[in-house]
């Protein structure tokens, strides 16, 4: 019998959501394969919006989620990649050039420009999570993925730059330190859902990606194989929640339990003749008594349909805002996509609804199929997780850490820098 591929590499993540703290242990083996080894998690204590409320709380919460993924790993971790959402996230794209004279790329050549993009950002009091080069351009020529070996009188580069508030990054990074537990990087988490949910082609033709969350809604804009906008959005499923557990006057817990269970985006012509346990099975029948419900405690389901829908509502036209802000709305909408994840796209019939609202196609995006991934796992409410433990294995080039011996910069000023970014921007929206 063959023998089992050497594991390498172990790769922890921990993501911080404001519904829940979720962990993942992974393996890579010697011939390059993931294998999920252990994952967990719990409810997101002390955490609010994706800001920390409760160093406490939010401490204990990432020390159960990643003990539990160890136990069923089999190993222990030291350091983890932190996945965050809110927290002011930003995403910015800098070109910057420099002169080749003509001759032939060399490696130099590369590292003297990517020394000068780092010494160009200008984060303005903000935390840098990411500084990296998407792709290079030349002599008009854009999306160049490796310009070696090339001939050019310029040679460019576009920086993808992902900007956060300072002190709620600090307070993250501090609360999975008490878990003693040392950070690797921070990640945000629309970034690592484009790892979990989007193929290469989509990336490079243009799509958006919405990260529908607990309390947070992340809407970013991928093009030419990068990020190019991200806007962030305070409003979530667990909003969704809380509006079904006012107009029935009942707990949260069974609001969300309604909500997944019965719930739907969509509504049909049965819904009203459809009547709905409020209780569950273990509840106490005497301590439930909803809103409307009749005698037995059961509502009709269009009432929670309409609740839900009424909520929906207000949150899909942020989206549609943010992305006509984006540039990715108008006449060819119908011909660019929407990729849906997080917790929120659980919803039964949210796609078919997104879609309507948005008018462009809609699909719900999934984590992929990593061996070892438990199925209850293999939902979009772990895809910003499975995201992490991808873009942990890839561990893209930061510029940051670029080291060179050159120093001398050339940086395209403020005017062409607005064109350049227009013109990729028309390109391919």
């Amino acid at each position: 019998m063959a023998s089992q591929p050497r594991i390498t590499n172990v790769i922890a993540a921990v993501n911080i959501g404001s519904f829940r703290i979720s962990a993942m242990i992974a393996g890579v083996t010697e011939n390059g394969e993931m294998h999920v080894l252990g994952s967990g998690h719990r409810a997101a204590n002390g955490i609010k919006r994706g800001y920390v409320t409760d160093m406490a709380a939010a401490t204990y919460a990432v020390r159960d989620a990643i003990e539990k993924a160890e136990k069923l790993a089999g190993t222990q971790v030291t350091s983890v990649w932190i996945g965050c959402s809110g927290a002011g996230l930003a995403s910015t794209i800098n070109p910057v050039e420099i002169d080749i004279g003509g001759r032939r790329i060399e490696e130099e050549d590369i590292e003297h420009l990517l020394v000068s993009a780092r010494e160009g950002i200008e984060p303005d009091g903000r935390m840098v999570l990411h500084a990296q080069p998407a792709c290079y351009f030349l002599d008009g020529a854009d999306g160049v993925a490796n310009p070696k070996g090339l001939h050019a009188e310029r040679l460019g580069v576009d920086v993808h730059v992902m900007l956060a508030d300072g002190a709620p990054m600090r307070n993250v990074t501090e609360a999975v330190q008490n878990a003693h537990l040392e950070v690797e990087g921070i990640v945000a988490s629309p970034l690592a859902c484009g790892y979990a949910c989007l193929t290469p082609e989509e990336r490079d033709l243009g799509v958006a990606l919405v990260e529908f969350g607990g309390q947070v809604t992340n809407v970013a804009v991928y093009a030419g194989g990068m990020l190019v906008g991200l806007a962030t959005i305070p409003r979530g499923s667990a909003d969704i929640t809380d509006a079904v557990a006012s107009a029935f006057g009942i707990k949260r817990f069974m609001a969300e339990r309604l909500k997944c269970v019965n719930g739907s985006a969509i509504a049909s012509p049965h819904d009203h003749r459809e009547m709905i346990a409020v209780a569950g099975p273990d509840d106490e029948s005497s301590a439930t008594v909803a809103n409307g419900a009749d005698d037995r405690g059961h509502i009709p389901r269009a009432e929670l349909i309409s609740v839900i829908t009424g909520e929906l509502d207000g949150l899909m036209r942020d989206v549609g805002r943010a992305l006509e802000k984006m540039g990715f709305s108008g006449s060819q909408a119908s011909a660019r996509q929407v990729v849906l994840t997080g917790g929120g796209a659980e919803l039964a019939g949210l796609a078919d609804y997104a879609q309507s609202v948005l008018g462009m196609p809609v699909r719900i995006g999934r984590p992929p199929a990593l061996r070892g991934l438990p199925e209850a796992h293999s939902v979009p409410g772990f895809a910003t997780l499975a995201g992490l433990i991808l873009y942990a294995a890839e561990d893209p080039v930061d510029i940051r850490s670029v080291g060179s011996r050159f120093t001398e910069t050339t940086r395209i000023g403020g005017l062409a820098m607005i064109r350049h970014v227009w013109s990729a921007m028309k390109e391919y929206f």
